[in-house]
């Protein structure tokens, strides 16, 4: 039980008359509370920004099969460095709003003020996880396309096959969609969905401050 709770049992405990006093002690906790969420939500939307760009160039620079197998399926290289910048543009500006939310978060002195910033928060969260699931289909479908018209390997490979196989692959590669979406869906689950939750707390505890 930390500090802040403490405060809360001991307000339900307290008489009417010295409630007030005990608001304005709990309301500086949840602003400082809120703020250090956010500001850890910032800290990993920096942490992923670095890890795709880390991922999306060392094997490019590092492995020449790779890159030579990434050129050979993608013909035309402007098509995946608009996808890979429009990326890193959406992140830098996801993680610029979530820095702006811990600022503005950081200096309110009106708990209605934060229960707003709050909803801000929440909703930028929820663009963004949306976002990415989008990207991550979209990302697929336009990887799967590219392999199956550009890579010698596969058009040679599925010109043996009939319209049973075609429609299995079919099948096969929409299934694979479908689960690469849930395990992304899942993982900003866990990773944004606990600091959510813990966010969604304070909004609660700010909405009975103001009763």
């Amino acid at each position: 039980m930390d500090e802040l709770d403490i405060l809360k049992k001991d307000w339900n405990t307290t008489k009417a008359d010295h409630k007030k006093l005990t608001v304005n002690d709990i309301y500086p906790m949840l602003r400082k509370k809120s703020s250090s969420i956010v500001k850890t939500l910032f800290y990993i939307s920096i942490a992923e920004l670095v890890f795709w760009i880390l991922i999306n160039t060392l094997p490019y620079f590092y492995s020449a099969e790779y890159k030579a197998k990434l050129e050979a399926i993608y013909t035309n290289e402007t098509v995946l460095t608009i996808i890979t910048m429009f990326t890193y543009v959406v992140i830098i500006f996801f993680s610029y709003l979530l820095y702006k939310s811990y600022k503005s978060i950081s200096v309110t002195d009106s708990a209605k003020r934060l229960m707003e910033n709050i909803l801000k928060t929440r909703k930028v969260i929820k663009y963004y996880v949306f976002y990415n699931l989008v990207m991550a289909g979209a990302s697929l479908i336009v990887g799967f396309y590219y392999a199956l018209h550009n890579d010698p390997k596969v058009t040679h490979q599925l010109a043996t096959f009939g319209d049973t196989k075609m429609m299995l692959v079919l099948v096969f590669l929409i299934l694979f969609t479908c689960i690469f979406i849930l395990v992304i869906w899942l993982f900003y689950k866990l990773i944004y969905g606990l600091l959510l939750k813990r966010l969604n707390r304070n909004y609660t505890e700010l909405k009975k401050l103001e009763l």
